[in-house]
């Protein structure tokens, strides 16, 4: 089992953002009753359009973020 540390967390949550959005994209939601990944990107990083302009904007910010 792997232990996820410090700088690791962060970067584990936008890769899981980043799968949940392209699963909801495809018409599958990771939840019933939370927020959907799309919301929450778009919320945190001011993003706006639908949700696959959403996700080239993303992929490009985790891109310049070197996490990509």
């Amino acid at each position: 089992m792997t232990m996820l540390t410090g700088d690791q967390i962060p970067i584990f949550r936008y890769k899981t953002l980043l799968i949940g959005l392209k699963s909801e994209i495809r018409g599958v939601r990771l939840t019933n009753k939370a927020r959907t990944c799309y919301s929450i990107i778009k919320s945190e990083f001011g993003l706006k359009g639908s949700k696959q302009r959403v996700l080239e904007q993303y992929e490009e910010i985790l891109s310049e973020m070197g996490i990509l």
